[in-house]
């Protein structure tokens, strides 16, 4: 089996996965072939199905399944040398609205962070529509003051794309740019290390327990407050589709589902 695990890990660096994604990968393939425990170099699509089921069964999210069939997928076609199809259908996903916080609500959150670098930082992911993995690893060279832009580099997917810098933020941001070197973090731990995305989200969420706002927030609700926003100011979907670096169109439209003023407008008949 660790064999088989080190080929899947070569293969998906050789297509270069995020090592997240190399990691999840594997981790679902192991839990397979120990569930499978010999013939492991037979493929059996009676046994994939049972394995998944055996997943629906434990109360696991269709998301979880999903990843368990691409993970299989992937092994089987690309270290296996499997050439046929693997005959079973993704798992559908529930579609839930994303968690929007309001400006006056983004206003209490930042109200509440005294130390300025935490602020900032949260500032920086609302008015850019930033991931957290994405705020901890931008570096100095990556901001454009004049230009008023951010080049985020190696996103989700590997890819780049070019987003807004709030010109409120220019003169703090100004600061700290000015006391660094190019291939510094912006944002850099008390050690000067790379600050973890796990430290990230505890800021935003002991800010948020702070203000009192009682909705199921998280560090990525300030991105999805961001496109929601930019809609409601008007901002045409596709330039949302850019700021925020996705692939399908489909995917940014579900913001529209949040911001639709006639549905707000329709005043209940009772």
């Amino acid at each position: 089996m660790d064999v088989y695990l080190q080929k899947l890990k070569d293969e998906l660096r050789l297509r270069h996965y995020s090592p997240r994604t190399i990691q999840s990968y594997c981790v679902c393939v192991s839990e397979y072939l120990r569930a499978k425990r010999n013939n492991l170099d037979s493929v059996d699509v009676d046994f994939v199905k049972k394995y998944l089921l055996s997943m629906v069964d434990k109360g696991l999210s269709s998301s979880t399944t999903n990843q368990a069939l691409q993970a299989i997928n992937f092994f089987y076609h690309n270290v296996l040398q499997y050439d046929r199809d693997i005959a079973i259908r993704f798992a559908k996903t529930p579609q839930k609205l994303p968690i929007v916080l309001s400006r006056d609500e983004i206003h209490a959150i930042l109200k509440c962070l005294d130390n300025t670098k935490h602020r900032l930082m949260v500032s920086l992911a609302y008015g850019a529509g930033l991931r957290v993995s994405e705020v901890v690893s931008l570096r100095i060279r990556d901001v454009n003051i004049l230009e008023l832009t951010i080049h985020i580099k190696g996103a989700k997917g590997n890819k780049d794309r070019i987003t807004i810098l709030p010109e409120k933020l220019g003169s703090e941001i100004s600061q700290i740019i000015g006391r660094k070197d190019a291939d510094d973090l912006l944002f850099a731990s008390e050690r000067g290390g790379t600050l973890t995305t796990r430290t990230a989200q505890k800021i935003f969420d002991n800010a948020l327990k702070k203000s009192g706002i009682k909705k199921n927030a998280t560090f990525h609700s300030l991105r999805h407050s961001f496109a929601t926003h930019l809609l409601e100011n008007g901002v045409d979907v596709r330039y949302v589709q850019e700021l925020l670096g996705h692939a399908n169109i489909r995917t940014t439209q579900m913001y529209t589902k949040v911001t639709n003023p006639m549905l707000k407008n329709i005043r209940s008949p009772l």
